[in-house]
Order: C-alpha cells, then sequence, then structure tokens
C-alpha cells in the first residue's frame, strides 16, 4: 500500500484515497509503501469515525480480492438504553466522545434521539448490562461527561393486526395497544454453574424471573450446571447481583440469544402531575406491571423535592391507574404573624394560598432531578 492508492473497505463498500502509511517500531516513522508482514498504520481521507468497522479488510481498489477475510462478524447489541448530557450545552461534546469511543469498541451503536423530559441525547445499543455500566463510566472518567442513562430495554417483535411486524426498542414508540395483534419478547439460553447446595435457590431465582429450568447436569461432585430458558429483559437489571447473592458469590452465568416468545406484554408508563415521562417508560409482562409501577412512584416520591404545590406520581397502562403516590408540597405558614383575634382572620388568610396553590398546579413545572432517574435503574432491594 503506498500514498495516492485508491482502497476499498470490504464491509461498507466505500473506496477512499491512502494519505499516508507508516509503522510504529522501532518507533513511529513514515515510510514510502507498507509491505507483507509489516505492522503499521494508513492515514485516508474517511473523516467520520463511524465509517469504519472493527476487524474491517482493507484492499486495492482496482486490484481488490473479491471476499473478505474471514472471522469479521458485526456484533448486534441486545440491551438499549439512551444517554443523555445533564447540562443540555454538553450535547456536542457527549456527540464527539461518544464517537471516539465506539472507535475501539466495536460492540457499541449509537444514534440521536431527543426526549421531552431530557431533551437531546442519543439511543444507545449494548451487549448486555454490565457492557453499559462499562461505557457509562468510560464516559464519566475518561471524558469527565455529566450524563443520565435511562432505564435499560430489549428489542421486541410486535405484530401489527394488518401482518406488519416492526422491531421495537424504544417503549416510547409502541403503537396503540388496539392495533397490535401480539408482541414477542427475546429469549436466552443461559447455562448456570452453582455449586450444589445452592441449587434450590438458584431454580427458585430462574422462577422469579420467569425462567424454566429445562436441565440440571452435574459438573463434579460440588458443582452443578442449570440449563435454563429466560427473557432477556429480566436479566438486564439485577440477575447477575442476585445469583452472586444467593450463591454467596460462587455462581456463575454465560447466555446466548434462544429466539423470540410472544407473551402478555404492557406498556408501563409514569406520569409526573399528569405528564409523561418517556424516560421512565418500559414494556413489562402484564403480572409484573402493579409491583414494577408502585415500586417505581415509591422510589421517585422519595427524590423528587417538594414544589410549591403537590405533585402527582401515577403509573398507568393504557389510560388505567394502578398506583399512585404524592409528592408534598411546601407551605408556608401564612397564619404566623395572627396572634389571636378572629379565627375569620386565619381561614381567610389560608383560604387566599389555597386559591394560589390551585392556579400555581395549573401552570407550574416540575423539575425531575437526575437523582430521579438513577434511582430507576437501582435494582429492587
Amino acid at each position: 500500500i503506498r500514498p495516492g492508492e485508491k482502497i476499498r473497505l470490504l464491509s461498507t463498500g466505500q473506496d477512499t484515497e491512502v494519505k499516508e502509511v507508516g509503522v510504529f517500531s522501532p518507533k513511529m516513522r513514515i515510510v514510502d509503501a507498507l509491505q507483507a508482514g509489516d505492522v503499521g498504520y494508513l492515514i485516508t481521507a474517511i473523516k467520520e469515525p463511524k465509517e469504519i468497522r472493527i476487524g474491517e479488510t482493507v484492499t486495492g481498489s482496482i486490484h481488490r480480492c473479491k471476499e473478505p477475510l474471514p472471522g469479521f462478524k458485526e456484533v448486534q447489541p441486545m440491551v438499549f438504553s439512551g444517554i443523555y448530557p445533564v447540562d443540555t450545552r454538553d450535547f456536542e461534546n457527549l456527540r464527539f466522545n461518544i464517537a471516539k469511543l465506539q472507535l475501539n469498541d466495536s460492540a457499541f451503536r449509537f444514534q440521536a434521539e431527543s426526549s421531552v423530559a431530557l431533551g437531546a441525547g442519543f439511543r444507545c445499543g449494548f451487549l448486555g448490562l454490565l457492557h453499559m455500566e462499562i461505557v457509562q463510566e468510560r464516559l464519566q472518567r475518561e471524558y469527565d461527561m455529566d450524563i443520565i442513562v435511562t432505564y435499560p430495554s430489549v428489542v421486541y417483535h410486535v405484530y401489527m393486526r394488518t401482518g406488519e411486524m416492526r422491531e421495537i426498542e424504544n417503549p416510547t414508540y409502541l403503537p396503540d395497544m388496539s392495533e397490535i395483534d401480539r408482541i414477542e419478547e427475546p429469549m436466552i439460553k443461559a447455562q448456570i454453574i452453582a455449586p450444589i447446595k445452592y441449587l434450590g435457590a438458584v431454580m427458585n431465582l430462574v422462577m422469579e424471573k420467569r425462567g424454566l429450568c429445562n436441565n440440571t447436569e452435574n459438573v463434579d461432585e460440588y458443582h452443578v450446571m442449570i440449563t435454563a430458558g429466560l427473557p432477556l429483559h429480566e436479566i438486564v437489571l439485577d440477575f447477575y447481583d442476585k445469583l452472586k447473592t444467593v450463591t454467596r458469590g460462587y455462581g456463575s452465568m454465560d447466555y446466548e440469544p434462544d429466539g423470540h416468545r410472544a407473551g402478555p406484554l404492557v406498556k408501563l408508563e409514569i406520569l409526573v402531575n399528569g405528564e409523561p415521562v418517556d424516560a421512565f417508560a418500559s414494556i413489562v409482562h402484564e403480572d409484573r406491571a402493579i409491583p414494577r409501577a408502585r415500586q417505581l412512584v415509591s422510589r421517585l416520591k422519595d427524590v423528587i423535592p417538594p414544589h410549591l404545590f403537590k405533585i402527582a406520581l401515577q403509573g398507568t397502562i393504557g389510560g388505567k391507574i394502578i398506583a399512585r403516590e404524592n409528592v408534598r408540597q411546601m407551605r408556608k405558614n401564612v397564619t404566623a404573624k395572627c396572634y389571636g383575634g378572629d379565627i375569620s382572620r386565619k381561614r381567610k388568610l389560608l383560604d387566599r394560598q389555597k386559591e394560589g396553590k390551585k392556579r400555581m398546579k395549573e401552570i407550574g413545572r416540575v423539575n425531575i432531578p437526575q437523582e430521579a432517574f438513577v434511582a430507576v435503574l437501582k435494582a429492587s432491594e
């Protein structure tokens, strides 16, 4: 490969021109050409990091090979979550830093999206919850970004009554339930290895997560391997943490995709002061909707600060309210300066305050702090 030559990236089919080539050892320097067996670098006219794939095969534009080298496989994300800057002015910095991060993490995917509650941000795809936590930590430590990460979700197959199938990864885009024939959720095949004495606890955990234990096999005289089928959505939050807890840290798990399965799934929305917050929306199993809604509104009640008016927190499914909590209002003691006298004086001041709070609720805006979004992500206690 020489400077001035045209090359082609086989996975994307893109042609570009080589500007410079060089080697790294014994020290980094520019050379006239890269030959067979050299380990070096090449600089091209490509300007966007998203146009490069890790593991790409590069060949000449004119005399090119017909097929790429074996082994390259584009990794498909399994868990999706939104990443938003705490300060909306940092959006461009976040875009630049996420693009740099994607260069050395080929499994990471992102695309721009907008949220009513959180403003401009990115919908990101990850291999799993651990991968999501690593990306979050790198953005905060290496790039010094203050970010909010929304509730993780997976890709659902939504079959419409018209026969059309849609892939939905963001609960906000789920169509009206009257137009849906069925929803299929992704399943996984998990292999769990744990000490034999914790077999009962592990099986109870699998069943708690709507899973089914298909097979058990003794690895040795002290350990057993359990093969189980589980919904992917149930393991992306706290399954691994609970597995470590019930096995005293000795349990380990590996999993692989295992198709999709239809189930009674519904869209759970959280209303704050009557307005739906899309960052709190999620697709859940019908049987788990009420406990999940109560858990969410209970957490939010503790982290949303009191306002000058009472705030209603409601969990809803298709317009039906299934859980509710109230954030208490701040109240000034307007009768503090009334010493003695007729009770009607105090009553007049309290009624005037009540009318003012009623008007304030009609036009008031609720500020949701970052801690509220973090609280939603925390594992159940």
